[in-house]
């Protein structure tokens, strides 16, 4: 029998570090976001936004789905960013120092052959000018410390994305590698910039249609896997990608095991929700039982005989998340129910009784 251990402690160890960063960060994005906080009527815009979205791209020029994806990972990385750039001197200095020896190491390896021949001097002279300016920004830095945001401090991170999206997506670094390392890193960020959006009744509304919207797009229309492989052709980091372990031979390879974005998102919602209500214990118990109900669903996927049993070799990972998150937050819920209720006001005082 065919499982896989490696996917699901991925998605435990990014939902872990997603909630407590969240959590650290909440004070800022608040601040960022004005406290702004979803309504019913919010959540249920933002599942019809996600269904549209999957709908459209299907039918889109390539270079208009590169063109959006693009610009929607520059804006958040670039937001995020600059509501932490009030660094102090040191940190800045350190953020800095590592744009600058990425851009070094990235033109390095364009000269030393990664690159394309045609693209070979254009991607060294253009890591080469975004370190320039990593050293520059430093620079402008040290000299004026004053706490406050940097957007030349900012700029760097959506800028080295760009550069390394144009000049290696095409190369062996870029799938898996940076591929993975970016999904992590935009899976983060999102739940950073929109945890602080929701509320407790929000995100059960959110999680029950997002996950029915899902099924459907996945197991009844094929809509869903239709735009992850259109998206996903394009080299953009809207997955990651790992093998089995233990792997699985296919063919002349290994099987690798591909889970999106939005799956990241939705657990690291409802990890972050669970954390805001219930605390620390509740919220790593209910991340646990979620991935391990993944990696249930996942096994039964891996294995012929019982994906048979599917409407299709595939997988709504919204349901095996929610399907794990439930008993978890059912039995909290319903143990600090007993405990108000055990909890009786005092019996009144009996009343005086007349002198006779």
């Amino acid at each position: 029998m065919y499982f896989d251990i490696l996917m699901p402690t991925i998605l435990f160890l990014v939902t872990l570090a997603a909630i407590f960063l969240s959590r650290k960060a909440e004070p800022k994005m608040k601040t960022t976001l004005e406290k702004r906080e979803f309504k019913t009527r919010d959540s249920l815009l933002l599942v019809a936004m996600i269904v549209v979205a999957v709908s459209v791209v299907v039918f889109l020029p390539d270079y208009t789905i590169m063109a959006v994806f693009l610009f929607s990972y520059c804006s958040l990385l670039f937001m995020v960013t600059y509501v932490f750039s009030d660094m102090k001197p040191k940190r800045t200095a350190l953020y800095c120092g590592l744009f600058i020896v990425a851009s070094v190491i990235a033109g390095a390896a364009g000269l030393l052959g990664v690159l394309p021949a045609g693209l070979r001097v254009y991607g060294t002279l253009a890591f080469a000018a975004l370190a320039v300016c990593g050293f520059f920004a430093l620079l402008y830095a040290w000299q004026n410390p004053g706490a406050k945001e940097k957007w030349y401090v900012a700029a760097l991170s959506p800028v080295l994305f760009l550069l390394l999206f144009f000049f290696f997506s095409g190369t062996p670094i870029w799938f898996p590698y940076l591929l993975d390392v970016y999904g992590i890193l935009f899976a983060l960020l999102i739940v950073l910039y929109l945890s602080t959006l929701f509320t407790w009744k929000t995100v059960f509304i959110f999680a029950a249609f997002l996950t029915a919207m899902d099924i459907v797009l996945v197991w009844l229309t094929g809509t869903m896997v239709q735009a992850a492989e259109a998206v996903s052709g394009l080299g953009l980091p809207v997955l990651v990608a790992f093998p089995t372990i233990p792997f699985i031979q296919i063919g002349q390879g290994i099987l690798i095991m591909r889970l999106g974005l939005g799956d990241f998102f939705f657990a690291g919602i409802l990890g972050t929700q669970t954390l805001k209500k219930f605390g620390r214990k509740t919220a790593v118990l209910s991340v646990l039982t979620m991935c391990i109900s993944f990696a249930i669903f996942e096994l039964i996927l891996l294995n012929p005989e019982l994906a048979e049993a599917l409407p299709s070799r595939a997988l709504p990972a919204t349901l095996p998340i929610i399907l794990g998150w439930l008993p978890v937050v059912g039995a909290k819920m319903l143990i600090e129910k007993r405990k108000k209720n055990a909890v009786t006001p005092s019996a009144p005082e009996a009343e005086k009784q007349p002198d006779r």
